[in-house]
């Protein structure tokens, strides 16, 4: 049973409104943090194994001492804060394009913000992570080690038809062009392996991998799974 809701934040953004709540469950005790855009659920703290699972499994993927990691995506910030716990990350990099989630993260409005922010490794940028994809990278630009990409629900449901460009073939070629030599994209994603896209990454990425992510459902007493995609870029 739900003993009450509370919301946290609520505001209009260009993708509908976006709302964070609180909720504790009367059986356990445990604050619940759900994020909610229109009528859609986006997330919930019920719910994070994946999300750290794409942080380990991208690092994990990789064997270089010093890391510059991007993530694509803040949300409840588990994957950001899964990868700091990494020591050999020097550089976090965290992107959202929506600036209410990163303020209740400077707001500490959540379990793991303050871990997060006070980190001096970390970076919360406010930008269109797909647009940055898009940008040609400068010849002197640093490139990053790892890449991990948690924003939409699948490559083939995505949150904005504006997306969907990157799930393809040249798409993706952009985004490896942001990568250091042999750097790791990983991506999490709601729907089962899908053969299709993995046709497409292995176009571009060398080592395609696709994770099943299994874990315990609490809310229908069974176990639900995601997928965590790890694809190294090939050598320059």
């Amino acid at each position: 049973m739900i003993a009450r809701f509370e919301e946290l934040d609520w505001q209009e953004t260009r993708m509908g409104e976006l709302n964070l709540r609180r909720r504790t469950d009367s059986q356990t005790g445990e604050l619940i943090y759900e994020v909610k855009l229109g009528d859609e659920y986006l997330m919930s703290s019920l719910f994070t194994v994946a999300e750290e699972e794409l942080a380990r499994l991208g690092l994990a993927a990789t064997d270089v001492g010093s890391l510059a990691v991007l993530v694509g995506g803040l949300g409840l910030g588990y994957t950001a804060v899964t990868a700091l716990e990494d020591n050999r990350v020097a550089r976090l990099d965290v992107i959202d394009a929506l600036p209410a989630v990163i303020g209740w993260h400077e707001r500490h409005l959540l379990p793991v913000s303050t871990k997060l922010v006070v980190d001096p490794r970390t970076t919360l940028v406010h930008d269109d992570f797909f647009a940055v994809m898009r940008r040609a990278a400068a010849p002197d630009e640093a490139r990053y080690d790892v890449i991990l990409l948690d924003v939409d629900h699948s490559p083939r449901h995505t949150l904005d038809p504006s997306h969907a460009d990157l799930y393809t073939a040249a798409g993706l070629e952009r985004l490896a062009a942001h990568l250091a030599d042999r750097g790791i994209f990983a991506l999490w994603s709601d729907d089962p392996p899908d053969a299709d896209f993995m046709t497409v990454l292995a176009s571009v990425f060398d080592e395609t991998r696709a994770h099943d992510v299994t874990f315990d459902n609490r809310l229908t007493g069974g176990s639900s799974s995601n997928t965590v995609y790890v694809a190294r870029r090939r050598s320059l």
